[in-house]
């Protein structure tokens, strides 16, 4: 690779994921939307150590990335984009909305299908929503979206930057839309045209069924108008509203094992929508 930020892709995407982790955790510190419920240490060290888990098993158990599916079908001449003329930063750009119209439609499939839910739940049953809360993900949910991210891009053609430029927004869009931050009415309102808030994204971790299957977006907030998913604001308000899922509701339970253990154990209530 001869692109300098494709030779450094591990540190890019730290750099960004660390560097964004803080800004976010700062500005929780100093306008929080809503008060939390339960012991914030708690709930860091388990989100947080499972990311950890995340990283050293992609990096264990797979040692082919999106990126290095995306040179090896550049290379190839395969997918689609690579057999049409097009320009090359039209080609990023497509990549890159692809991709997230690809996250989308996996996030409705896991809250679709009872198996794949269970798995989701692990992101869900936290019982307050800050920054933590976007990477706290199942060890199996992220090796099986890496692997449709990898379809994606070895069908579709997506060049290897265009997987980085994603990877980075995806990060980054999810620390900022998980974030317990105050946020002024008037900027939400324009904002979320663009992307993804905290404010709308709050409504997805409602206890609320109705609520909890809508605002599936991560990143760019078009898919859920388009596919009829978008809900303006929670029932309860967002200081009012519960989150989390009706079936986990006691904090002691919810410690960094025990999320590893959920999906095998745990309840999966009446949310999955193919339930």
């Amino acid at each position: 690779m001869n692109n300098p930020p494709l030779n450094h892709e591990p540190l890019v995407r730290f750099g960004f994921f660390f560097g964004i982790l803080i800004l976010m955790a700062a500005w929780e510190g100093l306008a929080p939307r809503r008060p939390l419920q339960t012991s914030k240490s708690i709930r860091w060290f388990s989100n947080l150590g499972i990311v950890f888990i995340d990283t050293i098993m992609l990096r264990l158990l797979v040692s082919f990335s999106a990126i290095d599916t995306a040179i090896f079908a550049e290379k190839a001449g395969l997918g689609l984009l690579n057999n049409v003329a097009v320009f090359y930063w039209l080609k990023v750009i497509i990549g890159v909305v692809v991709l997230d119209l690809a996250i989308y439609l996996q996030h409705a499939m896991f809250h679709g299908l009872p198996i794949l839910w269970r798995l989701h739940m692990t992101h869900h049953s936290d019982l307050d929503f800050d920054v933590t809360t976007g990477v706290r993900f199942h060890p199996i949910e992220i090796f099986l979206s890496m692997g449709i991210k990898m379809i994606v891009v070895f069908l579709v053609g997506i060049s290897a930057l265009g997987v980085l430029i994603f990877e980075v927004l995806l990060n980054a869009t999810s620390l900022f839309n998980h974030g317990n931050v105050r946020l002024a009415t008037s900027i939400d309102r324009v904002l979320r045209f663009f992307v993804v808030t905290p404010e709308m994204h709050r409504v997805h971790h409602s206890v609320i069924i109705r609520e909890t299957n809508s605002n599936f977006g991560f990143n760019l907030p078009w898919w859920d108008r388009l596919f009829g998913t978008y809900r303006d604001q929670p029932a309860a308000s967002h200081l009012k509203m519960t989150i989390g899922l009706s079936q986990f509701r006691d904090p002691k339970g919810l410690t960094l094992p025990w999320l590893l253990l959920l999906p095998f154990i745990g309840k999966t209530g009446k949310y999955p929508m193919g339930s």
